[in-house]
Parts: structure tokens; sequence; C-alpha cells
């Protein structure tokens, strides 16, 4: 019996620059960082686009993305997209930015950015510990997870239950669209890369404010291999963050 085979050559974006990056291994900042690119280049934006990086690992995003990158202050993106989104209103304006930053230091500057409607795209990537400081336990960190700050895991009476960013958002009026996906196996990733294209696609059409919170591994801090992480995603995180569209 004779079988066909095809080979196929997947070229990279040329929104992505030809590095290499410094993520640990089996990390899902890498898979989103690609999809990012990909939207830009497919939407034909990439001239005008400008993102917001902040401390942590997505402070190295200027590194991999062949488009400008500013940098901001820890929990700070939302406030400088929105200062270069108002004076430079053509240009299509993302922040990138982790649970530690996003949904702690900077938690009223993304509600607030929130309410007002900034037209801004949000790619909010979850992977529920401090990824670079040492992995400490973040908001987004699960209850009974363990942590360099909660080594017994975190519990309701000292720590608070987990910050469901997208859920907190979903009543504010000036919100637009609001998705929760993940990069743990093929089948997500293709519906994260769905849902980031429709949030800069809300951008584009001047809709107002988008996020797209990704699930993401983190196998390092959580001391797991990395298909383990991405069981643990699938078959433990989803069950505190469910996938979807919010909103």
């Amino acid at each position: 019996m004779n079988i066909s085979k095809k080979l196929y050559k997947f070229e990279p974006p040329s929104t992505l620059k030809p590095a290499r990056h410094l993520y640990c291994s089996g990390c899902g900042h890498g898979i989103i960082h690609r999809i990012v690119a990909e939207v830009i280049e497919e939407l034909g934006v990439r001239e005008k686009t400008v993102g917001i990086a902040p401390v942590g690992c997505a402070v190295f995003a200027y590194d991999y993305w062949n488009f400008d990158v500013t940098e901001a202050a820890h929990g700070r993106p939302p406030a400088v997209a929105t200062g270069i989104k108002r004076v430079l209103p053509d240009r299509i304006v993302f922040t990138y930015q982790g649970d530690g930053d996003l949904a702690a230091i900077g938690t009223a500057e993304i509600v607030h950015s929130a309410n007002r409607g900034e037209n801004i795209t949000v790619i909010f990537v979850n992977n529920a510990t401090y990824g670079m400081t040492g992995g400490q336990m973040a908001p987004t960190t699960l209850l009974g997870q363990k942590t360099t700050t909660t080594p017994y895991g975190r519990k309701i009476d000292a720590d608070g239950y987990p910050l469901k960013v997208c859920e907190m958002l979903a009543p504010l009026e000036g919100v637009k669209f609001l998705a929760r996906c993940s990069v743990s196996n093929p089948a997500n990733v293709a519906k994260t890369k769905k849902a980031v294209k429709k949030a800069f696609e809300c951008q584009v059409e001047k809709k107002g404010f988008a996020l797209v919170e990704v699930l993401s591994m983190c196998p390092v801090d959580w001391e797991m291999t990395p298909l383990e992480a991405c069981k643990w995603v699938d078959e433990v995180m989803t069950k505190t963050f469910p996938l979807g569209i919010i909103k």
C-alpha cells in the first residue's frame, strides 16, 4: 500500500524575532508569545502595534516580539497603555501581564482601566504563582496549592480565596470581551488564538476593553515535569478557573 507523505514547514511570523527564548522548559510563555505574534501579523497591524511588558517573566517580551514594546513599573501596564492609546489613538496597544503583576500590585490599574472602557487589549497569563521571583503564593494560587510562602498549601483562613479576575471584571459596563483559555494542549492552543484574535479585533473595531486570561504551565515552580504541568492545568486548575467566553 502506498502512503503519500506531506512535509509541512512552519515558518515563524515576521512579528517574532529569530531569538532563543530564556523561559524554563515547559513554560507556556513561548506559546503565548507565538499566538500574539501570529494574530498581529494576520491582522496586518504590526507597524502600529505597541506592547507593554511589566516586571516578572513577561519583562523579556521585547527580546522576542518584532514590533514596538515598552516596559512599565510592576502592575502599571494598563495605566501606561491608557496613556499611549489616548495620545496615539491609531495605535494597537496591548499589555502582557502575569498574575502577580495584574492581580496583585496592579489590581486597581486593571479594574479602573476596564471600568473606563479603555480601548486596549490585555493578555493575562495566569500560572498561579510568582514565576520569576521564586514561586511565592500569588492571588491566583489555588486552595491547597503549595508554594514557597505556603509550604503546607494555601488556606482560606490565612490566605483567602483565589482571585478570579474575569469574573470580577465581567459586571463592569466598560468591558466588551472576556475569555479564559489555556495552552495545555493543541486544541486549547487553537481556542486561545481564536480568543486573542477576537480581543485584538475588539480594539481594531473601537469597541472597548478586552482581556484574555491564559492558564499557563510553570513546571519549575510547581515542581512538576512539563507533562505533569499540562495535566495539572487540565485536571486541577480549570476546576477553579473554568475555560470559556466569560463575556
